[in-house]
């Protein structure tokens, strides 16, 4: 089984940052897809960002894709550590309607549409993020 436990989140000014972790349990954990996505009130959960599985191999040469919701692009950055078995979502120039829960998602499968929640398999509990003006 996997589990996933998020971090990072809290209270931050408009146009501030914030970085939110996802800490993972998993012996493949570098085959996972990662995604994180947020839901604010009374509002479908909805795609942030997503980064491909990846070997963990630098010696190799390894490389992963990362994918961005439009409202995003540009201010959020998602990468991963596999020796951490952690993945971040860097958060910049944050705005009043980035305002949500933030959900960090694996997909142990690979090979679905990343923008999806049923895509992924697992889920964590989700961190606050809350932006004021």
């Amino acid at each position: 089984q996997v589990q996933l436990v998020e971090s990072g989140g809290g209270l931050v000014q408009a146009g501030g940052s914030l970085r939110l972790s996802c800490a993972a349990s998993g012996r493949t954990f570098s085959r996972y897809a990662m995604g994180w996505f947020r839901q604010a009130p009374g509002k479908e959960r909805e795609f942030v960002a997503a980064i491909s599985w990846s070997r963990g191999y630098t010696y190799y040469g390894d490389s992963v894709k990362t994918y961005y919701a439009d409202s995003v692009k540009g201010r959020f950055t998602i990468s991963r550590d596999n020796a951490r078995n952690t993945v971040y979502l860097q958060m910049n120039t944050l705005k009043p309607e980035d305002t949500a829960v933030y959900y960090c998602a694996a997909d142990p499968s690979g090979g679905r549409p990343y923008y999806r929640t049923v895509s992924y398999e697992y889920w964590g509990q989700g961190t606050q993020v809350t932006v004021s003006s």
